[in-house]
């Protein structure tokens, strides 16, 4: 059965990609429906038989499958949506930075810590801090090293 559906991939595939394209209107979402629409015929091929049109029943798997894949992202969109405000809704507002200069020194200590951690090579460590503490980039004085070394 395998072989046979290869058969059919080797001499139907491009043109049901083609149909699905212009029946979905998205290159992506008409390869991925075609993939699950062969993916479905390898499972339902072997159990109910060879279609009589091949061509005509991946295309209608493959529209199918990509208006299932546009339902199931919609859902997801609309659940994620959901979340995002459940979760804005049970943060706690933000520190108001003005107030106290104690949670910044409070976050610059951390970022400190953070960089100089042990897992952290030394090199690692003394670039990290000098880059992300003391707000040196690293890359642009390597920059300008090789440059005075040309004699620009």
């Amino acid at each position: 059965m395998r072989e046979q559906i290869g058969t059919v991939y080797r001499s139907d595939s491009r043109r049901v990609l083609a149909t699905l394209i212009r029946l979905i209107g998205d290159f992506d979402s008409a390869e991925e429906a075609m993939a699950d629409a062969f993916a479905a015929a390898l499972d339902v091929w072997p159990r109910d038989g060879v279609p009589a049109n091949t061509r005509a029943w991946l295309v209608s798997t493959g529209r199918y499958k990509a208006i299932d894949r546009l339902r199931r992202s919609a859902r997801f969109d609309a659940a994620l949506a959901g979340l995002a405000e459940q979760i804005d809704a049970s943060a706690p507002p933000a520190p108001d930075i003005s107030e106290g200069v104690d949670d910044v020194e409070d976050d610059r200590l951390r970022l400190i810590f953070t960089c100089c951690h042990p897992a952290l090579s030394a090199d690692a460590r003394i670039a990290l801090t000098l880059r992300e503490v003391c707000g040196l980039d690293i890359a642009k004085k390597k920059e300008k090293e090789i440059a005075r070394m040309d004699g620009n």
